[in-house]
């Protein structure tokens, strides 16, 4: 059958057809991924549940057709559906960096995986692949995984980075290894970061530490040009989300001051407070209060 992919298979509820010879077979048509696809967005309100059952049929179709199973890979067109509108991964908070860091101090495995990322905010496929041959008198460079390996970011060894892969223990590739020393796919580091952040009772998203970075950056005064050099990003959409926010965050905290200040001026007008500043005369202010 062009097209078809048959296995033995116990009976199910619907996508089988009974064999000519009477056992029955489950058959994947190759209009079944995406009839699946509209009924499981149709059925469940979680649709990274059903994006990630379509990229699973992606990546076992491409191995079919390399395989000369089929002919055709049926979930070529077929879109993700459409995800709810959020921020994302979880952000880190300061407070989930320092439970982190007492749960797996310098010289555990474990802080090299996070320091690496929160100093050099690269996400987790290229952070697998930084060692020591992109570092040279101090800064570190990489092309990146989602451009294609054609943008590279310019990464200076911070001083808090380099005592912990002082520290280590590191691989002889790459910073961030296994038990063994051995590097490590992105996956099996999502895996394994997973669980050390579980452990240390924080989110366990290697890109909520990318999220923190970028954060801490933005909150610095780091420029939207500054940002894209530092996490490869373009266009200015994404390193604006993070200047914004830090903008916001400053120009309320200089408001409040401001706020305080006419407050006081308005309550205390005795003490002499101007714009949140007392005068400079203390003498003053003591005879007034008496």
């Amino acid at each position: 059958m062009d097209g078809v992919v048959t296995r033995d298979a116990p009976p199910a509820r619907k996508h089988f057809r009974a064999h000519p010879r009477g056992s029955r077979r489950t058959v994947l048509r190759q209009d079944h991924p995406a009839d699946h696809h509209g009924r499981a967005g149709a059925q469940s309100a979680d649709a990274g549940a059903g994006a990630d059952f379509l990229d699973a049929l992606r990546g076992l179709f491409r191995w079919a057709v390399k395989a000369a199973l089929v002919k055709a890979d049926p979930t070529v067109g077929v879109e993700n559906p459409p995800r709810r509108k959020g921020d994302g991964f979880v952000p880190w908070t300061e407070e989930h960096v320092a439970a982190y860091e007492r749960r797996w101090p310098i010289g555990t495995r474990q802080r090299v995986w996070l320091d690496v990322l929160l100093y050099t905010g690269l996400r987790r496929g290229d952070a697998v692949r930084f060692g020591r041959q992109h570092v040279r008198d101090g800064v570190g460079s990489l092309k990146t995984e989602k451009s294609g390996f054609t943008v590279a970011v310019t990464l200076p060894i911070l001083p808090v980075l380099a005592e912990t892969l002082a520290a280590g223990p590191c691989g002889d590739l790459t910073f961030i290894a296994g038990a063994r020393g051995e590097p490590l796919t992105k996956e099996s580091f999502g895996n394994l970061f997973r669980a050390a952040c579980k452990a240390a009772g924080v989110p366990g998203s290697a890109h909520g530490v990318r999220k923190v970075a970028a954060t801490r950056a933005a909150n610095a005064g780091a420029t939207v040009a500054q940002l894209e050099a530092i996490f490869g990003w373009s266009g200015g959409t994404m390193a604006s989300l993070y200047t914004r926010s830090a903008d916001r965050k400053r120009l309320a905290i200089e408001a409040m001051h401001k706020l305080a200040g006419t407050m006081s001026e308005l309550l205390f007008p005795h003490l002499g407070v101007r714009c949140g500043r007392q005068e400079r005369n203390p003498n003053e202010i003591n005879a007034k209060i008496s």
